[in-house]
C-alpha cells in the first residue's frame, strides 16, 4: 500500500512537472515562423455579456464570450471557457478595462442597432483597454487590447498558454492592428502622458528552446500615438 502510494505521488510529480515546462512556444523545424490556423471550436456556443459604454464615448461595447452546453448526470449546463466558470458572466469591467476571456468584441454606435464585429479571426482577448488619459489630452478615443492570436505552443487550442500580443483599435473597433511582432511575447505596456506615447516590451526567444527567459532578447518600442497611422519606433535603453 505505502510503495504504491509513493509510486502515485511520484507520478503526480512527474505530471505537474511536466505541465509546469509546457513551453510556450513551438518553432517549426524548417525555423519558419508560420503556425498552422486553428478551425473554430463547434463544441462552444458563442453568448454575450450585456453592453458597456464607456463615458464620454458613443458605442456601446459587447463582450463575446464561448460557452459550451454539457449534459451532466441529464442536467444541462452552462460551461464558460473562462477560468471554467459554470454561470453566464464572461467579463468584468472596471477602471475603463474589461477583462475576461473573450472571442471577440462587438461595437455598437448609439443611433444605431447595427453591430459590428472586431475581427473574423479565431482569437482570445485577455483584456480591453480605454486610453482615457489620451483622450482627456487629444480627444483621441482608442483601445488597447492584449490578445492571444496564434497556437504558438502548437497543442490544438488557443488559450493564454500561447504567447500574449498587443493591439489596438479606435473605439468603434475599426482599425485593427497589431503592435507587438509575430513569436515575440508581451511583457508589459504603458502610456506616458507628457509625450503621448504607448511604450511597450517584448521579449523574443532568440536561442529557440521554447523558453522565454534571461538568455533571450528584451525588445524596447513606443507606438506615437500622435500619428494617424501609430507609427512603432524601437529604442535601446539598455
Amino acid at each position: 500500500m505505502k510503495n504504491t502510494l509513493i509510486l502515485g505521488l511520484t507520478i503526480l510529480l512527474f505530471a505537474s512537472c511536466g505541465k509546469e515546462n509546457k513551453p510556450k512556444i513551438v518553432h517549426a523545424e524548417n525555423n519558419g515562423n508560420e503556425i498552422p490556423e486553428l478551425k473554430k471550436d463547434t463544441t462552444f456556443i458563442e453568448i454575450s455579456d450585456l453592453p458597456i459604454q464607456i463615458d464620454s464615448t458613443d458605442y456601446l461595447i459587447h463582450p463575446i464570450g464561448d460557452f459550451r452546453i454539457e449534459d451532466n448526470r441529464g442536467k444541462i449546463i452552462y460551461k464558460s471557457s473562462r477560468y471554467g466558470s459554470n454561470n453566464f458572466k464572461i467579463s468584468n469591467y472596471g477602471g475603463y478595462r474589461i477583462t475576461g476571456d473573450l472571442s471577440n468584441v462587438k461595437f455598437q454606435h448609439i443611433d444605431s442597432e447595427k453591430l459590428s464585429s472586431l475581427t473574423e479571426n479565431i482569437i482570445k482577448i485577455k483584456s480591453l483597454s480605454f486610453l482615457r488619459k489620451v483622450f482627456d489630452n487629444t480627444k483621441k478615443q482608442l483601445l488597447v487590447y492584449e490578445v492571444t492570436d496564434k497556437d504558438t505552443n502548437q497543442d490544438g487550442k488557443l488559450d493564454f498558454s500561447d504567447v500574449n500580443t498587443l493591439y489596438i483599435s479606435s473605439i468603434n473597433g475599426t482599425d485593427f492592428r497589431k503592435l507587438t511582432d509575430n513569436n515575440k511575447e508581451l511583457i508589459d505596456w504603458k502610456i506616458i502622458e507628457s509625450k503621448n506615447r504607448l511604450y511597450f516590451r517584448t521579449i523574443e526567444d532568440t536561442n529557440k528552446d521554447g523558453e522565454f527567459d534571461k538568455k533571450d532578447i528584451v525588445h524596447y518600442k513606443y507606438v506615437d500615438l500622435n500619428s494617424n497611422n501609430f507609427k512603432i519606433t524601437e529604442y535601446n535603453p539598455i
